[in-house]
């Protein structure tokens, strides 16, 4: 690292919020040296729980993450706050600025918010926010809470990043609620009916435990879920805690519902009870070392994805560029597959190469 990155670094290690913004601001413009600068975060990491805030617009995830933010403080925990926001179109910038709704910790400097821009990334989550994660994990923070775009089914992204899922579902969803079991629903660890002093609260309530009821066994939040088949209902509906599945006889989480008031920080205890039951089940399951597997293997090829398209977009502009490439294909002088495998040759020929260099080295050993 540069020596500006390594007195950057030595900050945010010891605390000092300036560095943790500079840190997530040099993370997110992909400016040069983030990627060392990150590598070396890595070995401080692994002490937080990140938490993910999802549900469809409207449902009060801003406020929610304030009061669970306020609460966590009265508690002496330390709280780290990503909100992610769409992008300008313009400047690829965050646009909503969703800390106009988390005012219940203004001037508190044990939480740090900060807005980021989803840049257009399927899930609503770019890559920088998993490193922003990374420098909060770093600085210190005991809880870090993500709070997604709420683009629908997209935001299963954030399983990825999260260790405990909460969706937010507004009472009233009805039919919604079933339209949304394919996607969004499946990822939850937690279900949250905010708002739950509005009516309709009971019945949406009632039809996610009878979704949850019918898809046991049947997939849903399974297999490559954030937890097993077994889901069920909390608060006054049954505290979410681990189940045995007997068809398989592994122990698994059965998530529970929790109605909450955000406004009024109702609801807003038994919603960290659970959080904490569920991170005490991952501890115990060995779920968490499991997720953190597939986490990191999501980011190597993340990145492996992004260093290749680097590398094609520089062949494309030696191939002229995107714009004479395309008008290559309208007027019928290529195509798009072919344009493909010209710009793939150069990187395929340096790999079998490299593959016949080791080939030879191994033999001469």
């Amino acid at each position: 690292m540069t020596e500006p990155d390594e007195q950057l670094l030595e900050g945010l290690l010891s605390g000092k919020h300036r560095a943790l913004a500079r840190t997530i601001s040099k993370i997110e413009n992909r400016s040069p040296g983030y990627r060392d600068l990150v590598s070396e975060l890595y070995a401080h990491t692994g002490e937080a729980d990140v938490i993910g805030i999802t549900g469809s617009p409207g449902a009060g995830k801003s406020t929610l993450v304030d009061k669970l933010a306020e609460t966590y403080r009265d508690r002496g925990e330390t709280v780290g706050i990503i909100a992610i926001d769409p992008s300008s179109p313009f400047t690829g910038g965050a646009v909503l600025g969703d800390r106009i709704r988390m005012a219940s910790t203004v001037g508190d400097m044990d939480v740090f918010v900060r807005s980021m821009s989803a840049r257009g990334t399927l899930g609503g989550l770019s890559t920088a926010t998993a490193d922003a994660v990374k420098a909060m994990d770093a600085f210190g923070k005991d809880k870090i809470i993500i709070e997604t775009v709420g683009a629908g089914q997209n935001e299963i992204d954030i399983v990825r990043t999260a260790d405990t899922v909460g969706v937010l579902v507004p009472p009233g969803s009805g039919d919604s609620i079933q339209t949304l079991k394919a996607g969004i629903l499946e990822i939850a660890d937690v279900f949250v009916v905010n708002k739950a002093d509005r009516p309709g609260a009971d019945r949406t309530v009632k039809e996610l435990r009878e979704m949850i009821d019918l898809g046991e066994g049947s997939g849903f939040g399974g297999g490559d879920g954030h937890h097993g088949p077994d889901a069920g209902s909390a608060t006054d509906h049954g505290s979410g805690e681990p189940a045995d599945d007997e068809s398989s006889g592994e122990t698994t989480w059965r998530p529970p519902i929790v109605e909450t008031v955000a406004t009024k920080g109702e609801g807003i205890d038994d919603l960290l009870s659970e959080f904490r039951n569920h991170q005490t089940y991952l501890e115990e399951s060995g779920e968490r070392a499991e997720h953190a597997r597939k986490r990191y293997a999501e980011e190597i090829r993340t990145l492996l994805r992004e260093d290749a398209n680097s590398l094609l977009e520089d062949e494309l502009q030696r191939a002229g560029g995107i714009e004479a490439v395309a008008e290559a294909v309208r007027t019928g002088e290529t195509d798009p597959y072919a344009v493909a495998d010209e710009l793939l040759e150069p990187v395929e020929d340096c790999l079998e190469r490299l593959e016949t260099e080791r080939m030879a080295g191994n033999r001469s050993r």
